[in-house]
């Protein structure tokens, strides 16, 4: 077996020098006036609205699409105030599927702008110009090719009309469907966590306009606010335009299959030694028993209020999660990862019975604020609802931020089927939607998904889960998970509660006693849940596959491959290294080649279906110089951003390259007829990662991680090849040995006592 490489080098840092060219429309279309005629009419329905509703000092309008747009074909000047892009009165987006001229359902953007009254004005006034020239000088419709000959004629006006103004009222024409106010619809019967839209009118002052007097202990980021059912029906009925999203907020713990106790563990403290110096895993879960023979290496805090009264079965769920983390492999031979064992800081916020999600949102923060020395949280904690198709859950969203701001990283489970459910492919709940999380389901002892799986996808297009594990399942004993809960011996049980856990211990053992970044750790356990020839898991029931059971078949890869990964950090638009050496045999590379990068982008829930802020490309294959210009030819074969035109639609994107996922894996495919790549130049290979911004230029450097694994077509080991290569071109390579790493951190937490 080969040890995983660790790459350090330069990577190199270059701004983005193309410009946008003039607006002009998509090959073969058009636009007419009557259309354009359509959006202004509506424009002065809506500003007639606003004028007689004060309420909010300004206006909602949603932008709706003809389907997915990019950023690029956005509006850029209807709706803008003066030299603000319109991109910036965003207050929200979601996705309708709507039926085309075939009656075939397509998806669509819809997006939630904030703006003045004023660039409504300005709107239907730059229409009016618009669609005189158009009925003036092209009978009543212009086309693309018409589009082109005015954006390449040097005259700076048409009519006296700007040539910008025009053609970018004519390409937000072409792509914008309507113009509306739209309005939440759904019913409120119970306690609701709800977001409105950002205004500029402070959220007390404002709902104090329709009735509604809260506390700040209600408020969350300005706009997410806990109402109960009179006051939510109050919002309802009398500003329903100013909610963007509502959650219910009393939250039910999905179920976990328990049988009777029958596993006989011993409660005799002999069992275990006392901990030391071993990595400490934060547990925020139901309560902790403390008779358990393991409650030395458990360091307990119950958060509720001490007024409310528990049960037995308020401390069975969290113990049994907090021993897997500590012990699991006693009870579970056959899932011994050598991971050994970890201490855990265990803290009690819900009850068996449920828990709000307003409560324990408020309290995550300040969990992980006050524990900065824990970078590993597991969360086995969810809702029996689904989660929403259009928006983040308030819970998730949290998760997200918390694990941008605080470098940490959640294990979260992702959920089960509740009792009595009969829905087949029911939806994960909230968290499970937090994308920056590594989210985990559950399989069977043979590796098939459990019978309580619940399916991603988040927000349509989001892979949730990411992983899969083993949690048990089945109708006998020897299908379940072995759990100690009390003193009084142990329990067969299954659910994805029992999955999350065992990943926690290996991201645990790889941030803590391997060294590695959060980035580079969950990339390394996709990675080898994805393997080779993995295809879409189209059912999103188990994510990327199921993570080997041992930490050796993750640190280490077979004698055939090279596996190595690198570590950096985006500080402009293209990030970039044109120096890896890949042996070369023949003139040619006998390597299939995968690649799988991790970023941990900031995210606003206010933005909706848009929710992350950044979006890294990856470019990961052989340098070529063509034209005088070093280019990389991705393994993917992907396209974007390159400096020749093509013409790539936004659902194309997605599809083909996850743009906007913080996880893309790239993987070739390997064959019976092995063809090796032919080598060009000096036989280099490159890693060119693209990153764009939604809304505004970030102004830190945001971390990545990117593991690379490269298999030998003739099973040859070319490990050394490799190694000696890369020190010779100026990287440092280590080998990250297991036995190696243990003795580092040994070391590293060894107690020093200074000689008085």
């Amino acid at each position: 077996m080969n040890n995983i490489l660790q790459l350090k080098g330069r990577f190199e840092q270059r701004s983005n020098s193309s410009r946008p060219g003039s607006p002009k429309l998509p090959k073969g279309k058009s636009v007419s006036s009557l259309h354009l005629i359509e959006l202004s009419e509506q424009l002065k329905r809506i500003l007639q609205y606003w004028k007689t509703n004060t309420d909010i000092s300004g206006a909602l309008v949603s932008v709706h699409y003809t389907h997915i747009v990019a950023k690029s074909n956005r509006l850029k000047i209807l709706l803008s105030e003066n030299s603000k892009s319109p991109a910036e009165s965003i207050r929200g987006a979601k996705f309708i599927w709507e039926p085309d001229e075939d009656g075939k359902e397509i998806q669509k953007h819809v997006f939630t702008h904030y703006v003045s009254l004023k660039a409504i004005e300005k709107a239907i006034e730059v229409l009016s110009e618009t669609i005189s020239v158009i009925e003036q000088y092209f009978n009543g419709i212009i086309t693309n090719e018409e589009t082109e000959k005015i954006a390449e004629t040097p005259a700076d006006r048409l009519s006296e009309f700007p040539k910008s103004n025009f053609l970018n009222t004519v390409v937000d024409g072409f792509y914008v469907e309507c113009f509306d106010i739209d309005r939440a619809t759904e019913e409120i019967t119970e306690e609701s966590i709800i977001t409105i839209y950002q205004t500029g009118i402070e959220t007390k002052k404002l709902l104090s306009k329709f009735g509604i007097h809260i506390v700040d202990e209600r408020i969350i980021d300005g706009t997410t606010l806990r109402l109960n059912p009179d006051e939510a029906k109050l919002l309802y009925n009398r500003a329903s335009y100013l909610i963007a999203m509502s959650v219910t907020d009393f939250s039910q713990l999905t179920r976990d299959e328990v049988l009777e106790d029958k596993a006989e563990i011993s409660n005799e403290e002999s069992l275990i030694t006392h901990p030391t110096n071993e990595p400490v895993i934060g547990v925020i879960d139901t309560q902790f028993n403390e008779k358990v023979y393991f409650h030395e290496w458990v360091e307990y805090r119950n958060l509720l209020d001490p007024n409310i009264p528990l049960t037995a079965k308020d401390y069975e769920h969290g113990t049994e999660v907090s021993y897997i983390i500590v012990d699991g492999p006693r009870g579970n031979p056959a899932l011994d990862d050598g991971c050994g064992r970890f201490r855990v800081r265990h803290f009690g916020v819900a009850t068996h019975r449920g828990f709000s999600s307003f409560t324990v949102l408020k309290m995550i923060r300040n969990i992980v604020a006050s524990n900065r020395d824990i970078k590993v949280w597991n969360l086995s904690l969810g809702s029996k609802l689904e989660i929403k198709p259009n928006f983040i859950s308030p819970e998730a969203a949290e998760l997200d931020h918390i694990q941008s701001e605080y470098d940490v990283i959640f294990v979260v489970a992702g959920t089960n089927i509740p009792d009595g459910e009969t829905k087949k492919d029911m939806k994960i709940g909230s968290p499970a939607d937090s994308l920056n999380s590594l989210v985990v389901n559950a399989v069977d002892f043979r590796g098939k998904p459990a019978s309580y799986t619940r399916v991603g996808p988040v927000l349509s297009f989001f892979h949730k889960p990411d992983i899969s594990y083993y949690g048990g399942d089945g109708s006998g004993y020897k299908d379940k998970m072995v759990v100690c809960r009390d003193d009084m011996g142990a329990a067969y049980v299954s659910g994805t509660s029992f999955a999350a856990p065992w990943i926690s211990r290996k991201l645990a053992y790889l941030i803590y006693i391997m060294g590695l970044s959060r980035e580079v750790a969950k990339a390394l356990l996709i990675d080898a849940a994805a393997g080779w020839n993995r295809k879409d898991d189209v059912s999103h029931s188990i994510g990327y596959g199921v993570v080997p059971k041992h930490i050796s078949d993750i640190m280490k890869s077979s004698n055939d491959e090279i596996r190595f990964i690198l570590t950096g950090a985006s500080e402009e638009y293209e990030t970039y290294t044109y120096n890896l050496p890949v042996p070369i045999v023949d003139n040619a590379h006998p390597f299939y080649a995968r690649a799988t990068l991790v970023y941990f982008p900031q995210c606003d829930r206010n933005q909706g279906v848009d929710y992350t802020s950044t979006e890294m490309d990856i470019h990961f294959g052989r340098v070529v110089v063509e034209n005088r210009k070093v280019k990389i030819k991705p393994i993917d074969n992907n396209q974007q951003s390159e400096d020749k035109f093509i013409t790539l639609y936004e659902e194309d994107a997605r599809k083909m390259y996850r743009k906007w996922d913080n996880i893309k894996h790239i993987s070739e495919e390997i064959k019976e007829r092995r063809i090796p790549r032919k080598a060009y130049d000096f036989g280099l290979w490159g890693l060119k990662i693209n990153t764009k911004e939604r809304l505004q230029r970030r102004k830190e450097p945001l971390q990545f991680g990117v593991v690379v694994t490269l298999k030998e077509m003739n099973g040859v080991n070319r490990i050394n090849d490799f190694i000696k290569m890369c020190m010779a071109r100026g990287w440092l390579v280590n080998q990250l040995d297991i036995e190696n790493q243990l003795d580092v951190y040994a070391k590293a937490e060894e107690d020093i006592v200074f000689e008085q």
